[in-house]
C-alpha cells in the first residue's frame, strides 16, 4: 500500500494529507440549520451535518492530495450515527481515487489488537465469506504495549497489503514526559523507531516498508535523528499549521528526492474559512476556502523540498 501512496504523491506532486476531522463547531451554520430541521436536536443532526461538511471538502480536493486522515475519535463521539458517517466518509474518499489513513492510534493486547487490525485494514469470516468492517487503506498504531499490540496489524499488512504509521515522536506539547525519557541512555522514541525497523523488515512494499512512522513538525531536531534512524519508514508528519510546524521545520523528514514523508492538516484545511486569510470566500463556499489552503499548503511544502 506504501508503493501506491507514494505513487499518487509523485502524480500530485503533494506530499500532504488532509485530516477530515470534523467538530461540529467547525460546521458552517447553514448546513447546521438545515441538519437541525430534518433531525432535531439528536446525533443524527450531527452525523447529517458532518458528512454535508465532508463531501463538500472531499468534492473540492480529491484531486490536488494523494490522501486523506479521518480522525475516527471526531466521529465516535457521536455515537452510531457519527461512526456511520466515519465509515460513508472513507468509502466516498476511496471512490475518489484518494487513499485514506484511519487515524484510529489503536494498541492493545494481542487478541484485542487482532481484532483491532480485523476491523480495520483486515477481514472477518462469516460462515464461508470474508469480510470487511472498515475501509481504510492505512492507520496509526500505538506501541505503548510492544509487539504484542503491533504484529497483528503487521500480519494484516503483509496478508492484505496494507499499512500502518507507528507512534515514534508526537506533536502535541507534553510528549516528552514519556516519549523523551531516557532508557539505557536512549530516549524512548528511539527505541521505538529501533523496533519500527524490525517490525517493518520483512514487510516491505518497493522502497518503503508498509510500517511507516509518526513523528511530529513541532520537533524537527528529532525527526532529522529519526529520518536517519528509520531509513525505510515512510513518515507522517502531524503538526503542521495550526499546531505550530512550519514548511522550513519539515526539510529533515524528507529524502534528498523530495520523498519518504507526508504532511498532515487537519484544521488548517478544513476550517479554512474561518481564517482572516481566507474570509472572502465566505462560509458557503468554506469549500472552495479549503481548496485554496490545500494549494497553499503544497506550494509552502514543494518550496523547500
Amino acid at each position: 500500500m506504501i508503493s501506491t501512496l507514494i505513487e499518487k504523491i509523485k502524480e500530485k506532486k503533494a506530499p500532504v494529507v488532509v485530516g477530515l476531522d470534523p467538530m461540529f463547531s467547525y460546521i458552517p451554520k447553514h448546513i447546521t440549520d438545515a441538519a437541525f430541521e430534518q433531525f432535531e436536536e439528536t446525533l443524527g443532526t450531527a452525523g447529517e451535518a458532518i458528512w454535508q461538511f465532508n463531501k463538500e471538502i472531499i468534492d473540492q480536493i480529491y484531486d490536488l492530495v494523494p490522501a486523506v486522515k479521518p480522525q475516527i475519535a471526531m466521529y465516535e463521539q457521536y455515537g452510531l450515527p457519527g461512526m456511520m458517517v466515519f465509515d460513508k466518509t472513507v468509502k466516498y474518499c476511496k471512490q475518489k481515487g484518494l487513499v485514506v489513513i484511519g487515524d484510529i492510534k489503536r494498541g492493545d493486547i494481542g487478541s484485542t489488537s487482532e481484532a483491532y487490525a480485523n476491523g480495520h485494514i483486515g477481514t472477518v469470516t462469516i460462515g464461508r465469506t470474508e469480510l470487511r468492517g472498515f475501509y481504510e487503506d492505512i492507520v496509526t498504531v500505538n506501541p505503548y504495549l510492544g509487539s504484542d499490540g503491533v504484529l497483528p496489524f503487521v500480519d494484516a499488512c503483509k496478508i492484505h497489503d496494507k499499512g500502518i504509521f507507528v507512534l515514534v515522536k508526537t506533536s502535541n506539547p507534553s510528549s516528552g514526559e514519556f516519549q523523551d525519557r531516557l532508557v539505557d541512555g536512549k530516549p524512548l522514541y528511539e527505541l521505538v523507531a529501533e523496533k519500527v525497523n524490525e517490525w517493518g523488515a520483512d514487510c516491505m512494499d518497493g522502497e518503503y516498508s508498509e510500517v511507516g512512522a509518526v513523528v511530529g513538525a513541532t520537533y524537527p531536531e528529532m525527526g532529522a535523528v529519526l529520518r536517519k534512524k528509520m531509513p525505510k519508514a515512510y513518515i507522517l508528519v502531524p503538526g503542521y499549521g495550526a499546531q505550530g510546524g512550519t514548511a522550513e521545520s519539515l526539510r529533515p523528514y524528507f529524502n534528498e528526492d523530495g520523498l519518504g514523508a507526508i504532511v498532515n492538516s487537519s484544521r488548517g484545511i478544513i476550517c479554512a474559512y474561518q481564517q482572516d486569510r481566507y474570509k472572502e470566500f465566505g462560509e458557503q463556499n468554506f469549500a472552495l476556502a479549503s481548496r485554496q489552503a490545500v494549494l497553499d499548503m503544497i506550494d509552502d511544502i514543494n518550496s523547500v523540498l
